[in-house]
């Protein structure tokens, strides 16, 4: 059952399940809780998962004046207390790393420990391109399934898009009824790209894993590996063979994965 949540000015939709030690659910550009679906079906019996749309995504608006992650991170903290969670493992993935490595920074005391799944602390030439591609793709493709079947090249793996996974995701986003605007998109695209963390993530104290896609070309293992360099005591592993989005598209794999870590850091090992 979901519930709004006041974060400032902002109602953030928010959802969560399950029992066990508190998780929160952090997404990427403008995703919403249903990007997390695998994972709130598939590790409800083990934790109480805890996951939000993002603002001017789902049923979540957008606020007013410039998005910054400072204020994601700060909202993201705000669903947290919203909830009474005094401290969560947090996933995040893609621009949602960006978010939770500004909550741990921000909020380290909310922040148990961290998993990072195709993250970076600096924008390189390569990402910054792709994300001006992406930037002026929502512009100018004739129809919403042509913007998300462009996009969606370097989300999924080939595999994926042959065997009909990647085409039952394109049917779930436009039959999806809470849309998110271009400009809103776009907003999110300038915050992550404009937002470094490289030279604060020494800071990090919470136990942190790291994960890549061995086949990710938009955010590639060496951009993941850097960060996992600059966080204390993190460790790093790449996900052989898989793209951008490994916990939707292997999620009993990424869901065995993640759990062992935070079981892990719950031992104190």
């Amino acid at each position: 059952m979901g519930a709004h949540i006041r974060a400032g000015k902002v109602e953030i939709w928010t959802e969560q399940v399950g029992n066990g030690p508190d998780v929160l659910l952090i997404g990427g550009l403008g995703d919403t809780v249903e990007s997390w679906q695998f994972q709130l079906d598939g590790l409800a019996d083990r934790y109480r998962l805890l996951a939000f749309d993002n603002p001017g995504a789902g049923r979540t608006a957008m606020p007013s004046g410039r998005l910054t992650v400072e204020n994601l991170a700060d909202d993201a903290a705000a669903v947290l207390r919203g909830h009474d969670v005094t401290s969560a493992h947090i996933a995040g993935f893609s621009g949602g790393t960006i978010i939770a490595q500004e909550l741990a920074l921000r909020h380290p005391g909310l922040v148990r420990s961290l998993v990072l799944q195709s993250t970076w602390a600096t924008t390189d030439s390569y990402l910054r391109s792709w994300a001006r591609f992406i930037r002026w793709l929502v512009e100018v493709a004739p129809t919403e399934r042509a913007f998300l079947e462009g996009f969606f090249l370097d989300i999924y793996t080939p595999r994926s898009h042959n065997d009909g996974t990647v085409e039952q995701i394109i049917e779930g986003v436009l039959a999806f009824p809470h849309k998110q605007s271009t400009e809103d998109l776009q907003a999110f695209i300038d915050a992550f790209m404009n937002h470094e963390t490289a030279d604060r993530l020494a800071q990090v104290t919470a136990p942190t894993l790291v994960l890549a896609g061995g086949n990710d070309m938009i955010i590639r293992p060496e951009l993941c590996s850097a960060v996992a360099e600059r966080i204390p005591g993190a460790i790093f592993e790449v996900i052989e063979g898989e793209a951008h989005q490994p916990f939707q598209e292997v999620p009993e794999l990424w869901n065995a994965r993640v759990s062992s870590f935070w079981q892990g850091v719950d031992a104190g090992t």
